[in-house]
């Protein structure tokens, strides 16, 4: 009928006016971006792709590196005992137990109503003369109820003969730092001739002192025994089974060949035993970054003080379980480590007491590649300059840098857990989205920025288990502010859009990476990784 709309003819609902001038807009827009294009955006993208690419080099060549000495390592048996002596303590009759070193066990502990009583249990129950040992629960709780129900426990343990001490202050300064900085100063303190560290939810086993103090006992200048984690709530979701892969590769690759070449790591803050004349050497513990474990590390083996990292000894403890926790952790994991390394390159470089190969291997790999370069190409070149060149074909990423360098890096990381070799996709994506989290905590800590020394301890929900049999699930609530991630929508609209232009128009053919890891970020924009798949 000749007064009929057709239906979907625009022109006819929208003004020839309006039309011409959103014709006129889009042409000139066009012309625009077509004159920049080439003086502008092409250079930039390929600056861009060369930068991402020298950066993936460096990476690849690291974690190739690391392969090659922990393959070595395993080939030629150089297992601790061979590099290190030790002898198992024995009891003599004369000395009794004066033969035994003086332990104190510290308990760092903040509001830890989930799992107070399994770390405080655990090291009650440590093996060791009950005379030559001091348990320090140092408790900076805020909850009256949390700081009586902590106290209680102890004196629990103490009316059982056990020597526990509960350590309070009228602050929080320095966080944990603060608070095992204070725990030094007790008079008792200074009878001691080591400190184990264990977070409150880590569960030493009963023979965890037997097996590491006979090292630094019979190795003068070995300051430091880190002992391994043990993940309890490993298969609790998706996502502790993602972590688990990164820290597993974390302790069975980076840790042992740190052990294995400079006898150097990064102190991880609990499940170690430090000698406390090196602690005390060092400066003691110091609050200026959130990584007081690994600022402590860096100043220890700058005088050159030795680390040994014992893969064989695990101890039990819990990973976060929400995603809201885990992002909180990482920004603190990474934010820490840049700013460290800001305050205190120009020391390494000037120290004396070190080798030259030793500060380079402190500054290039164990700072610049693993803690810097790492979360930046991550983030930079997967999610970011990578989709980018679909717009600008004019700028060629090489086949060996797209594809072969992270498919290597990443076949590498499956090492430390075989088990969720099945899981290596999930683990892809699920890394790609932390990274743009880890990118920006380490830009804030190697500028100072407003949240650089952010401090929010990682919640813990204890016997997981034994609460899913006795407990009704709680009715999860909805909040715009912890549920919603405007950053993490944003990067998978940004990618969605270029997968649905590569799908229509383009000839890179990476539009189903593209959508996938578009819908990885979505989920965690929502606040719901690990949740939408809890059963693998």
């Amino acid at each position: 009928m000749d007064g009929e709309m057709e239906l979907g003819d625009s022109s006819a609902v929208i003004p020839d006016s309006f039309m011409g001038y959103r014709d006129d807009f889009t042409m000139q827009m066009s012309m625009i971006l077509d004159q920049i294009r080439a003086p502008l955006i092409v250079p930039v993208l390929r600056l861009a792709v060369y930068i991402c690419l020298t950066m993936s080099v460096m990476l690849f060549v690291e974690r190739v590196y690391m392969g090659i000495v922990i393959s070595l390592v395993k080939l030629f048996g150089r297992k601790p005992e061979k590099r290190f002596k030790w002898e198992p303590m024995k009891d003599d009759i004369e000395l009794g137990n004066s033969v035994y070193p003086m332990v104190l066990v510290q308990i760092p502990m903040y509001n830890e109503r989930e799992v107070y009583q399994l770390s405080i249990g655990a090291a009650c129950g440590l093996s060791w003369p009950s005379d030559r040992i001091v348990i320090q629960v140092l408790d900076d709780s805020t909850d009256p109820t949390i700081k009586d129900l902590v106290e209680m426990e102890c004196s629990r343990w103490a009316s059982k003969g056990v020597n526990i001490k509960y350590e309070i202050r009228d602050n929080r300064n320095g966080y944990k730092a603060g608070a095992l900085k204070e725990g030094m100063k007790k008079s008792y303190v200074k009878s001691c001739d080591y400190v184990a560290i264990f977070d409150a939810d880590f569960q030493p086993e009963p023979d965890y002192l037997w097996r590491t103090v006979p090292f630094l006992l019979h190795n003068p200048k070995l300051a430091l025994v880190q002992a391994r984690w043990k993940f309890v709530n490993s298969d609790e979701c998706l996502m502790t089974r993602m972590q688990e892969m990164s820290l597993d590769y974390h302790f069975t690759v980076e840790q042992e060949v740190g052990s294995s070449t400079y006898a150097f790591f990064g102190f991880n803050g609990t499940a170690g035993i430090w000698r406390i004349s090196a602690l005390n050497e060092a400066g003691g513990w110091k609050d200026r970054t959130t990584v007081e474990d690994m600022d402590l590390a860096v100043r220890a083996s700058l005088k050159g003080w030795k680390f040994l990292y014992l893969g064989s000894l695990k101890v039990k403890n819990e990973l976060p379980s929400t995603f809201k926790a885990y992002r909180y952790q990482q920004h603190r994991w990474s934010c820490g480590p840049a700013n460290l390394f800001r305050k205190m390159a120009f020391e390494i470089m000037t120290n004396k007491n070190v080798t030259l190969w030793k500060k380079v291997h402190v500054i290039y790999s164990f700072f610049v590649v693993r803690k810097i370069v790492a979360h930046i190409v991550t983030f930079i070149f997967y999610c970011v300059v990578l989709p980018a060149t679909v717009l600008v074909p004019e700028v060629i990423v090489p086949k060996w840098g797209a594809v072969y360098i992270p498919s290597i890096i990443t076949l590498l990381n499956a090492v430390g857990t075989p088990r969720s070799l099945h899981l290596m996709v999930f683990w892809i994506l699920f890394e790609n989205v932390m990274s743009l989290h880890r990118t920006k905590a380490t830009f804030i800590g190697l500028l100072e920025g407003g949240r650089v020394n952010e401090w929010i301890v990682t919640e813990k929900l204890g016997d997981l288990k034994a609460k899913s049999a006795t407990k009704a699930p709680k009715k999860l609530r909805f909040r715009f502010g912890d549920r919603i991630h405007v950053l993490e929508l944003g990067v998978g609209m940004y990618l969605f859009s270029i997968g649905c232009y590569d799908a229509l128009f383009g000839k890179n053919h990476y539009y189903l990476y593209l959508f996938a890891q578009a819908i990885a970020f979505f989920i965690a924009g929502c606040g719901q990784i690990g949740t939408v798949v809890p059963n693998y």
